[in-house]
């Protein structure tokens, strides 16, 4: 297994990053989040997953060991493969998706697309004894929905747009983002901020 990739980053797209290793390009698939914080011809190291298929090997990637080994848990559940897996790691964070699944948080999970409310409660009570307690305190402050503007502008500095640009694409993306309610989900702003930036240039 490939536990982690680590070199410079050779280019970045909305939810892959090229990270050169050995002279090798890997493509690694990553969350918004973990994205926003890579920089083309920086270094990094990304903690990984492979999922072998019959017809494919994808390398998932993520910012620390936590975020993977809650990856890997999830799939443990019937029902997740590893791109619901990810869709989950792109709306909470490893301790979001702890504390919901430990206080029973419904709404929580049916924020994530692809996943309607029978499907959420079958997910709290297969995950229950799976993930454990969170390691950190709940977050003060703003609430969760609150953090996709943050979230959003980040990635888009982390693709190369200049400050203005993402400004911009954040502001075009907003009523989408206010018309989902409860938590928006970052990973489809991105592709629709992305969609307006091109439209732009």
């Amino acid at each position: 297994m490939i536990a982690f990739v680590s070199g410079q980053v050779a280019a970045l797209a909305p939810d892959t990053a090229v990270v050169e290793v050995g002279g090798v390009g890997m493509a690694v698939q990553c969350t918004p989040n973990t994205l926003s914080a890579l920089r083309v011809g920086r270094p990094a190291k990304l903690h990984t997953s492979l999922v072998v298929r019959e017809d494919s090997l994808t390398l998932y990637g993520f910012a620390d060991d936590d975020e993977r080994q809650v990856f890997e848990l999830l799939q443990t559940a019937s029902g997740v493969g590893p791109r619901l897996a990810q869709a989950m790691l792109a709306v909470h964070t490893p301790d979001a998706l702890r504390r919901a699944v430990s206080t029973g948080d419904e709404k929580a999970l049916v924020a994530v697309p692809g996943i309607g409310k029978k499907g959420a409660q079958k997910l709290l009570l297969e995950l229950r004894d799976r993930l454990g307690e969170p390691l950190g305190a709940p977050a003060v402050g703003a609430p969760v929905s609150q953090g996709w503007r943050d979230q959003l502008h980040a990635a888009l500095i982390g693709l190369g747009y200049a400050t203005r640009e993402a400004d911009e694409a954040v502001a075009a993306v907003a009523p989408q983002a206010e018309a989902a309610g409860g938590t928006p989900q970052v990973g489809q702003l991105l592709k629709a901020a992305l969609q307006t930036l091109n439209r732009a240039r």
